[in-house]
């Protein structure tokens, strides 16, 4: 029987917070059907809390997070559904921890300047992280190594056609989710 499944696929979108990455994971699950998690969800609530003070998290405090975001993934992955995560994702070996959960995990990076993030997440209502938290996250970003797959994608272009270039770059169909919504 689990021959006949077809396989799932895993896109994290990834960059430092206030690059789109939220707006980009609904817009691609929108087109194709993957189901949608954001991972500031997955945070406890001692990270938020942290977070929103001003103190940016630590790896000690990321790798609990880091391995319930893999988990979610590989559950979906076990019940044949394709996913698509909002994640900052900013190291290699963050990355690393989430692709131990499905066989197959690939990356959207959304990079931009930092000036642009930074107006971005000023502007933004709502959100635990503050904007001080930015150069943090800039100084431990680690970008995609060539063996890592996936593509990065320019902030400077508009929502609807970073969602578009995702979908396109990764060869995903749109309407129709390989391994079900």
């Amino acid at each position: 029987m689990t021959g006949d499944r077809r396989p799932t696929r895993h896109i994290v979108v990834m960059g430092v917070s206030g690059a789109g990455k939220t707006t980009v994971a609904r817009g691609i699950s929108e087109q194709t059907g993957l189901r949608f998690a954001e991972a500031d969800e997955f945070h406890s609530e001692s990270n938020v809390a942290r977070m929103r003070s001003g103190v940016p998290l630590d790896d000690a405090a990321r790798w609990p997070w880091l391995r319930a975001l893999a988990d979610w993934m590989a559950a979906r992955h076990a019940e044949g559904v394709s996913t698509v995560l909002a994640c900052s994702a900013l190291k290699r070996s963050y990355r690393d921890v989430l692709r131990q959960g499905p066989p197959n995990v690939e990356f959207v990076h959304l990079a931009g300047a930092a000036e642009l993030i930074r107006d971005r997440m000023s502007r933004r209502a709502g959100h635990y992280m503050p904007a001080s938290l930015l150069d943090s996250q800039r100084a431990i970003l680690e970008h995609l190594d060539q063996d890592e797959p996936g593509v990065v994608l320019e902030i400077t272009l508009p929502p609807d056609e970073l969602v578009t270039a995702a979908v396109d770059r990764l060869g995903l169909r749109a309407g129709s989710a390989v391994g079900g919504p």
